[in-house]
C-alpha cells in the first residue's frame, strides 16, 4: 500500500488517543481499502444513509507535518507536562516517550503483566500528578494500573500498581480508553467482550463508562452508590472527550449497522444490545450522530474549536461533528478519507491543534513505509 509522503517536522504539543470498530463477525473492525497516493489533506463529505451528505459551513483540518513515525501497534496517547507525548504499543506492551518538538523517541520499557491478544493488550494512557495510568489486558481481566514517572532525562516507569481490576476481558470488545475529566476524576470506556448481556448488567464493569477517583474508588456523585459505573448499555467505548462546558462525549462501535457518538449523562442507559443507533425506544438514550460501520468504526475522539473530532479505523477518515451546546449544529464532515489508512487516536493539543495516530501495524491494516505515525493537524 502506498502512503502520501509526509515530511517530518518539528512541532510541540499534545495528543489524546482512542480505537477500533466492529464487524458482524465480532471483530474490532474490518480491514480497510488501500488509500490513494494523493498527499492532499482536503476535506470530503460523502453522502451517507445517516444524513451526512452536506458539509457544515466552516471547520477544516489540514495536516501540517509528521511528528514521528515507525511506531508499532500504537494505541494510547497522553501529553506530559512540557509538551512531550507518551504512546503505548498494544501488542509490544511498551510505552515510548516522543519529544514534542523533534519527534525523537525514547523507550520507557515494557509494562509487566500485559497479555496481548485479539483486541487486548496495552491500550489507553493518562497522566496526572507524577503518575502514568494505563488500561491493559492482564491474564484474567482488563485493568487500570498506574506507574510513577518523573519525566526527567533517564527516568523510567515505576512498577505498576493496580487502580481498578476485574473489568471483563475477551478476544474482542475490550474498550480501553481512559482520561481525566474536568472534575479530576478518572474515566474509562469498556466493552462487553462479545457477551452482550454484560452491557445491561449494572453489576458488571463490561459495556460501561466508569468514573473513579485517581486511586480507583467510586467517585463522589456517581449515579449508583458504591459503584464506579457511570453509564451503561454500551457495546464497545473507545473514545471519550469533554467539550468547553464539561459535557462528556463518547464514541461507540456498532455491530452491523450504526456506529455512534453519544452525549453521556450519569446513570443513563445507551441501549445495547436492545438498540443500535437511533431506535427511539423508551428508557434508552439515542446517539447525537451515527454512521454506517463502513464509514467510521470510531476509536479516539477529541474536542477542538466547537466540534468533536473522531478517528475512524475501518472508515479511514477523520470526522468533524459541529456542536451547539448539547446538540449537533450541522452534518458531520469527513477529512483525510483513505489518505493515511486506519486512524486510531486523536488528541487535542490546544490552539486549534490536533495530534492524530495512525493504526496500520495492528494486524488489520496494510502498512507502508513509515507506518505507524503521529501526524500534526491544524483545525479551524
Amino acid at each position: 500500500m502506498s502512503r502520501p509522503a509526509v515530511v517530518k517536522a518539528l512541532w510541540g504539543a499534545a495528543v489524546l488517543v482512542l480505537v477500533a470498530g466492529c464487524s458482524s463477525g465480532g471483530s474490532e473492525d474490518r480491514p480497510g481499502t488501500a488509500p490513494p497516493t494523493s498527499a492532499s489533506a482536503s476535506a470530503t463529505a460523502p453522502a451517507s444513509p445517516s444524513g451526512s451528505a452536506t458539509a457544515p459551513a466552516g471547520g477544516r483540518a489540514t495536516v501540517t507535518g509528521t511528528l514521528t513515525e515507525g511506531l508499532k501497534s500504537p494505541w494510547g496517547l497522553a501529553e506530559l507536562p512540557g509538551g512531550d507525548l507518551l504512546v503505548s504499543s498494544r501488542d509490544e506492551r511498551t510505552i515510548t516517550k516522543v519529544d514534542g518538538r523533534t519527534g525523537a523517541k525514547t523507550s520507557l520499557g515494557e509494562v509487566p503483566g500485559v497479555v496481548p491478544g485479539g483486541e487486548g493488550g496495552l491500550m489507553g494512557l493518562a497522566v496526572r500528578d507524577g503518575w502514568v495510568y494505563a488500561y491493559l489486558t492482564a491474564e484474567s481481566d482488563n485493568r487500570i494500573v498506574r506507574m510513577r514517572y518523573g519525566g526527567a532525562e533517564g527516568d523510567r516507569l515505576g512498577a505498576p500498581q493496580p487502580v481498578l481490576t476485574g473489568i471483563p476481558k475477551g478476544i474482542v470488545h475490550n474498550g480501553g480508553r481512559i482520561a481525566f475529566g474536568p472534575d479530576r476524576m478518572l474515566y474509562a470506556g469498556t466493552g462487553e467482550t462479545g457477551r452482550t448481556g454484560l452491557a445491561q448488567d449494572r453489576e458488571s464493569l463490561g459495556g460501561k463508562i466508569l468514573r473513579m477517583t485517581p486511586e480507583g474508588r467510586p467517585a463522589p456523585g456517581n449515579p449508583f452508590p458504591g459503584s464506579v459505573v457511570y453509564s451503561y448499555g454500551h457495546r464497545n467505548v473507545q473514545g471519550i472527550a469533554w467539550d468547553d462546558e464539561g459535557r462528556l462525549w463518547a464514541a461507540e462501535f456498532g455491530q452491523n449497522t450504526w456506529d455512534e457518538l453519544n452525549l453521556v449523562e450519569p446513570g443513563k442507559n445507551y441501549g445495547w444490545p436492545e438498540a443500535e443507533g437511533r431506535a427511539g425506544k423508551a428508557g434508552f438514550v439515542d446517539p447525537v450522530a451515527q454512521w454506517p460501520t463502513s464509514e467510521a468504526s470510531p476509536s479516539g475522539i477529541a474536542y477542538a474549536r466547537g466540534a468533536i473530532w473522531m478517528a475512524g479505523l475501518r472508515g479511514e477518515r477523520l470526522w468533524r461533528v459541529p456542536l451547539s451546546g448539547a446538540e449537533r449544529s450541522g452534518d458531520p464532515q469527513a477529512f483525510l478519507s483513505e489518505e493515511y489508512g486506519r486512524l486510531r487516536t486523536v488528541l487535542a493539543g490546544g490552539g486549534g491543534r490536533l495530534w492524530l495516530v495512525t493504526s496500520e501495524t495492528d494486524g488489520r491494516g496494510t502498512p507502508g513505509p513509515g507506518d505507524d505515525r503521529i501526524l500534526r493537524l491544524e483545525v479551524s
